[in-house]
């Protein structure tokens, strides 16, 4: 089984998840984070003053998938969000060693 966390502007959520739910993905845990990359933020003049805003509002998309659809997607996630605007975005994927269904108490593959 793989993580996938997907880093993306707030507004190309609904694409996402709509995307995701095509595949049949189950599952999803989406956060507000705030970052920023080689964006490096920007500035925004409020009564009269100039401000930096460094850190960028972003969203954090993480499935778990069984290990075969990695690129599939992956695929799906970069055709769902990509603008070809600096800030889109990251992907990470990572192992998942086990999973447990607290409730049931089912693990890995039933538990996804």
């Amino acid at each position: 089984m793989k993580k996938i966390e997907t880093i993306i502007k707030p507004f190309k959520l609904d694409e996402l998840k709509e995307a995701l739910h095509d595949l049949n993905v189950q599952g999803m845990t989406v956060s507000e984070v705030k970052g920023f990359g080689r964006q490096k933020g920007h500035t925004e003049i409020y009564r009269g003053a100039e401000y930096l805003v460094d850190f960028i509002p972003k969203i954090k998309v993480e499935v778990i998938i069984e290990a075969d659809r990695v690129d599939e997607i992956i695929a799906a996630i970069i055709n769902s969000v990509r603008t070809g605007k600096i800030g889109d975005g990251k992907i990470f994927v990572l192992p998942v060693e086990q999973v447990v269904r607290i409730r049931t108490g089912e693990t890995d593959q039933e538990a996804i």
